[in-house]
């Protein structure tokens, strides 16, 4: 292979990884298996080694990945939270455990532990109260998630016995099974897209905003190692059962091993027994225990040399490629999924698998009546991870994805920078009609009972109903003909559409439907902004200065409102005395008027949403970046540097909560 080709390869390697570390890391969308990423990345290494004068400090080999969320706070880990090493074989496990016996060549215990499949935690506790917890991030500097952490039952605040005076405990946030079948069922309710797997639904919730949200997640977590200055004993077995003592949930089903057969049994055991947990895992931790030996071993620049993970392989099948069918959903998004020959795959009868979209297909390169392998590794639906080429007849043409939207054949579009393909018809697209019109009903929007999806169908295919504007046409004449449609039922849903007027301003602007604007974007909305003329009529400077909310969505609030069927569906809703404005809230007092402030880090009377409201209360306005327009920086522990440098640059009033109070019982700022 010439240099030029091998740099071509190392190129293409390097941008490929760096895409799936980010659906992984920050989207949580990963399109491959750990299996596939780790081949990718022993290629990029192995390539890299060959051929030193290709180095380059940033590639994917250099670093861990990131979960880093700039709507976070981020903070120095004051231990490096670095990633295991992975492995897939026995043969792998045995290099690990003679590579260790080799270096300090003398005897030694593996402890071994379940591998969580959820989001790694480091939490810190100053003379046994809860401080802080932070995210891995990319090992030096996570998100500080501290009050939403803070609503996890089974994580301790306060700790009892004899524990060190300054602490870190690390370990892993997961969503037990039945929690992530609860909370799914719940979403397909409400007319929301299902979590992918409970890691996706646990690293999601724990990402919130608003921690009174993450508390009604059911999270849980296991806490796997301690990290202080002064530690109860020389072994991490040992320390674990200390931390028992002093308050932490500890799995308890790790292991002590002296010899490589029982570190055997243990992976062989889990490797069956896994699916009787209530929650998922998808490997085994080895650890060596003495705390000693592991000094002596240490570190490579990116995983410890005393602990590994063997990563179990997803159960894969494979079996006959049907067809391909195109879903349209709500927001025009459309989604591949393929028709298989009917395959027994871990429990169950797999007939369809997700494709996600072009890329995928494109990169599968798959082909009409391929024979693919399908793994179910914690998704929903299967997913197609290869595709048997020797077995492909010669003959069988290419699949292309679809150009025209299956449903109204209109040409689809795609987004620069977003991997799925949309249907731009989005007020004459049946799916996405029906789904929007499904998404204005739902609980958590106008909360319209005694209408689903079956009866959305039928007023549908009667033209009852087009733009959610028409719900406050329907009379009671016009339902109690329809099939299956009692009196009784016809006058429930008539009393739901007219109390739905009373619904808020904020879940109205949610119900609209607009893209990218969910529950939480809406409040922050319709709270900066007050009224739905304000909205329509705010520049794109106005809607980027409003907390949470970034360019993208931005753009989208401003194609929304230019579209003259939607402004004309917004007249209609208001004409119908539907809620277009907040309630006039009483301010305590004006002292703050025509002053904004920008909110950093985390304090010690207050929440960040209490600072808010205070700030609120008296007149004052709140911004999410800082701008020549602020005027005060509102700074507490552990701020983003960049913000604080920021604000110095352009000369702004850094404030404590203290002195903000201060300002507030003044005559005059």
């Amino acid at each position: 292979m010439g240099k030029t080709t091998v740099e071509q390869e190392i190129n293409a390697l390097r941008n490929e990884l760096h895409r799936h570390n980010h659906l992984y890391y920050v989207l949580n969308a990963p399109e491959i298996s750990d299996l596939q990423f780790d081949q990718l990345m022993e290629r990029l290494i192995l390539l890299e080694k060959q051929n030193p004068d290709f180095y380059d400090a940033n590639s994917p080999s250099q670093r861990v990945g990131s979960d880093i969320n700039m709507e976070f706070e981020q903070v120095k880990h004051t231990y490096p939270m670095l990633s295991l090493g992975n492995t897939y074989s026995e043969a792998e496990i045995t290099d690990f455990y003679n590579r260790v016996a080799r270096l300090i060549n003398e005897p030694f215990e593996l402890v071994c532990e379940l591998k969580f499949d959820g989001t790694a935690i480091g939490i810190v506790y100053e003379n046994g109260v809860f401080q802080r917890a932070v995210t891995r991030g990319d090992g030096v500097v996570g998100d500080d998630v501290t009050r939403n952490v803070k609503t996890i039952k089974s994580i301790p605040l306060i700790l009892s016995g004899d524990y060190p005076p300054t602490l870190e405990m690390r370990g892993e946030i997961f969503m037990p099974r039945a929690g992530f079948d609860q909370i799914n069922q719940l979403r397909i309710a409400q007319g929301e897209a299902p979590f992918a797997n409970p890691r996706n639904a646990a690293a999601g919730s724990l990402k919130l905003q608003n921690s009174s949200l993450v508390a009604k997640r059911p999270l849980d977590c296991y806490l796997y190692y301690l990290l202080a200055e002064e530690l109860p004993t020389n072994f991490h077995h040992q320390n674990l059962l200390k931390a028992k003592e002093w308050g932490f949930q500890a799995s308890p089903h790790h292991r002590l091993c002296q010899s490589l057969p029982e570190v055997f049994e243990y992976i062989n055991y889990w490797a069956s027994e896994r699916e009787h947990l209530p929650y998922d895992i998808d490997g085994i931790v080895l650890k060596v225990n003495s705390l000693d030996q592991q000094k002596r071993l240490g570190f490579t620049a990116k995983t410890p040399r005393w602990a590994i993970s063997y990563k179990f392989k997803a159960e894969q099948v494979s079996t006959r490629l049907l067809s391909i069918d195109y879903q349209v959903g709500r927001t025009g998004a459309v989604t591949p999924v393929a028709n298989l020959e009917p395959v027994q795959l871990a429990g169950t009868v797999v007939r369809r698998a997700s494709l996600h979209n072009a890329d995928i297909i494109e990169s599968l390169n798959l082909h009409e009546n391929d024979l693919v392998f399908v793994e179910k590794g914690g998704e929903i639906i299967p997913k197609i991870v290869g595709v048997h080429f020797e077995a492909r007849n010669p003959e069988s043409a290419k699949i292309e994805f679809v150009q025209v939207c299956p449903e109204c054949h209109t040409a689809l579009i795609r987004v620069d920078g977003e991997a799925a393909h949309y249907c731009p018809n989005s007020n004459h697209c049946p799916p996405q009609v029906k789904g929007r019109l499904e998404h204005f009903i739902s609980r958590k929007a106008m909360n319209i009972e005694g209408i689903g999806s079956e009866t959305i169908d039928l007023l549908y295919q009667n033209n009852l109903l087009v733009t959610v504007a028409d719900f406050y046409r329907l009379n009671f004449d016009d339902l109690v003909g329809l099939e299956r449609m009692g009196e009784k039922s016809a006058s429930n849903i008539i009393e739901g559409i007219h109390q739905s007027k009373n619904i808020t301003f904020d879940r109205v602007l949610f119900a609209m439907g607009i893209r990218y604007v969910g529950e939480t974007v809406a409040k922050k909305l319709a709270s900066a902004l007050r009224n739905i003329d304000a909205i329509k009529t705010a520049s794109l400077e106005q809607l980027l200065e409003i907390d949470e909310i970034g360019g993208k969505i931005a753009e989208s609030i401003l194609a929304y409102f230019s579209n003259g069927e939607n402004l004309q569906i917004v007249e209609s809703l208001r004409s119908a005395g539907i809620q277009m404005a907040l309630a006039e809230r009483e301010n305590v007092s004006i002292k703050l008027s025509g002053k904004t402030f920008v909110i950093s880090g985390t304090f010690q009377s207050f929440s960040r949403d209490q600072i808010k409201e205070l700030i609120e209360s008296h007149g004052g306005k709140i911004s999410s970046a800082i701008s020549s327009k602020t005027d005060y920086l509102v700074a507490g522990d552990n701020m983003g540097p960049a913000k604080l440098q920021k604000a110095e640059k352009l000369n702004i009033n850094i404030i404590s909560e203290d002195v903000l109070l201060t300002i507030i019982e003044l005559d005059n700022v």
